[in-house]
């Protein structure tokens, strides 16, 4: 999978930013707008945490994981709620804001817990972490499969029957290309060059080929609930963070300009940059080369 190295680099490169511009617990994945776009982004998501929180049944003593928690987003609405939360995170700098927020979250690989760390829990959440569970080296040895296999294996010793597991995943959509088409050197406005944008800001991580890769390695510990595309919410999420991310903060744009050096002398680092130009995740949902989904699942 995707290094605590790689992420680090796609996640606390960005902290400061992030808060500044989407708030101390802000929420880095998709919203749920259910086709109400005059929903505001916290509308949105809070209208998304609610249906995570009602589909796992976390009410008041709830024992929750939250694996690849981000800023604590859901972590902060589960905690008013009166569950009990706990988060992980391979990013350093998410775990120190998340912390410094009252959030019970350190730095752990998710993959590799056992009950042995933590005890068992009543619901567990796993909010666009799948997406760096298996890398290009993986799926070019033909191990994606087996990666989420063994995920959702060791993921169903940390609940009882009948426990539920809430997971939001980007998936590679109904146009996606080969593999070795991803390029930077494509033209701009091609599938090749967002994809290659993608790989670049999330390096180490490879998406899973649609929903049904995802619900196949999840059996035979566990049946699906619920399934719902959330590809339209996802591109009106990131107009919403976009606007954000640019809107005028001294501190932030000190901070944007703090990264000229490391711009000037890193390749990766000006890959990442462009990012900020254009958002390889809308155009690749736009072009279908991606889809999203929300999935609940039921141990059995």
């Amino acid at each position: 999978m995707a290094s605590q190295k790689d992420l680090e680099f796609t996640y606390s490169t960005i902290d400061q930013i992030f808060r500044l511009s989407i708030g101390q617990t802000g929420d880095y994945s998709g919203a749920m707008y259910n086709g109400n776009f005059a929903l505001t982004l916290e509308q949105a998501q809070q209208q998304k945490h609610r249906f995570i929180a009602d589909s796992l049944r976390i009410g008041k003593g709830t024992k929750v994981l939250d694996m690849g928690c981000g800023w604590g987003p859901f972590l902060t609405y589960i905690k008013k709620q009166g569950a009990l939360g706990r988060g992980v995170t391979l990013s350093s700098a998410q775990a120190a804001a998340c912390v410094e927020n009252g959030l019970d979250v350190e730095v752990k690989d998710c993959r590799l817990i056992t009950p042995a760390d933590y005890g068992t829990f009543d619901a567990i959440t796993c909010i666009g972490g799948l997406e760096h569970f298996c890398s290009i080296e993986q799926y070019k040895a033909g191990q994606q499969d087996a990666v989420y296999a063994d995920f959702f294996r060791n993921l169903s010793a940390l609940l009882p029957v009948g426990g539920r597991f809430y997971m939001q995943t980007m998936v590679f959509g109904k146009n996606m290309i080969p593999l070795e088409e991803v390029s930077l050197n494509a033209p701009k406005d091609s599938p090749s060059y967002a994809l290659a944008l993608m790989v670049a800001q999330f390096p180490g991580s490879w998406l899973p080929y649609g929903a049904e890769q995802v619900i196949r390695n999840a059996q035979p510990h566990f049946k699906l609930i619920s399934q719902s595309s959330g590809r339209l919410d996802y591109i009106e999420t990131i107009g919403q963070w976009r606007k954000r991310f640019r809107a005028f903060h001294w501190k932030k744009y000190a901070l944007y300009a703090s990264l000229l050096p490391r711009l000037l002398t890193n390749k990766a680092f000006r890959d990442l940059i462009a990012v900020f130009r254009v958002s390889p995740n809308r155009v690749c949902f736009q072009q279908e080369t991606m889809e999203h989904y929300r999935l609940v699942f039921e141990k059995v």
